[in-house]
Order: C-alpha cells, then structure tokens, then sequence
C-alpha cells in the first residue's frame, strides 16, 4: 500500500535520500558534489518507486482489460470506458459519466473521460488512470485492437495497442505495442512531469 504524498512525491523522495548523506563539514562547499554512495542511494530509492509505479499500472490495466473484454464479445458497440487506481495503491473503480455521454461519439467520451479522471488527479485523490477503447488497426482494415491509455503519478504515461479476434465467443489477444503518449491527467507535459521531480 502506498500513502498518498502529493504532487511532490519525488521531492519527498529525493529529500530523503540526502537525509542518509553525511552532513558537510564547515570548510566544504555548500554546492559540492555529492559521493558515489549518495548518489547510489537516490537511484535505489527513486528506482524503488519507478517499480512501485510500474506494478500499479500492470494491476491497472489487467483488472481494466478483464472487465472490458466482456464487451468485446457482445453485439453492441464497444464504448470507451475508464478506470482509476485510488490514492489507497489498490482499489480499482470504473468511472461512471451518470449518463452524461450516453450519445456521445466515442471520441468525446474520451475527452469526458480524460477531462474527469484530471479533475480527481489534480485534487490528489488516484495514483493512476486508464482509457479502454477499440479501433481499427489501419485505415480499410477489418483487424482491430483494444487501446488502453494509462498514467501515473509518478510520470509514468503511455498506449498499449492490442489487436484482438473473437474465436468462440471469447477475445484473442495478440502481441501488444507499447509506445508513450502526451501527459494529459495528471501532467499538462512531459517538461511538468519531469519537474516535479525536481
């Protein structure tokens, strides 16, 4: 379970980890450099949190595409939908518009959904989200993929592309493509995202 620290959760980090540094002796410069070994401490603690952020986006985005698939299967039009990871680390909740985009074209759906999950990011209240939509994979092709747009607090944003059949009655997954996308819920940048860690 991670505790919800803010925006500034890797300040938070980076302070204390030159909290485990030796305190500078009177003649040394404010501005020295720091130690191999200090340095080393940052990296193993940032890269404690990268990890953290990587395994909530995998409980994310398996418990999102699960309940997703069963649309897949049906006849009626597959819609986007979202979900949110709580500042609790594990509770997953499906995002509901009550209505507000019952005839809306898929593509401003997403923008109620993204436009939602950044009103909850920015009041501190998720650690991640996720987008699940369909769409062909190439101009004139009947081959389609399920897309899942994720973020993390931690400046962690991307798209997985999943082509997909349905044999049976059930969904066939193929070889998802991973790529990055802009920050748009909890950073309006990559440049913000960055500096908060900073």
């Amino acid at each position: 379970m991670m505790p919800y620290l803010g925006k500034s959760l890797l300040n938070a980090i980076l302070l204390a980890a030159f909290a485990f540094a030796p305190i500078l002796s009177a003649e040394e410069a404010p501005g020295a450099e720091m130690s191999e070994e200090q340095e080393m401490a940052i990296k193993r603690e940032l890269s404690k949190y990268a990890v953290l952020g990587q395994q909530q986006i995998l409980h994310l985005t398996k418990q999102a595409t699960d309940d997703y698939s069963d649309t897949l299967t049906d006849a009626d039009t597959n819609t986007p939908a979202a979900w949110m990871l709580l500042e609790d680390g594990t509770t997953i909740k499906r995002i509901d518009l009550d209505g507000q985009a019952e005839n809306a074209p898929a593509q401003i759906r997403i923008l109620m959904y993204r436009a939602a999950l950044k009103s909850v990011a920015r009041r501190g209240k998720i650690h991640a989200a996720a987008i699940l939509y369909t769409g062909k994979l190439r101009e004139g092709s009947d081959d389609e993929a399920l897309v899942v747009e994720y973020e993390h607090r931690l400046g962690i944003a991307g798209n997985k592309v999943i082509p997909y059949l349905i044999e049976n009655g059930k969904v066939a997954y193929s070889e998802p493509v991973t790529s990055e996308k802009p920050f748009q819920i909890f950073y309006d940048s990559k440049a913000e995202a960055e500096s908060s860690a900073n």
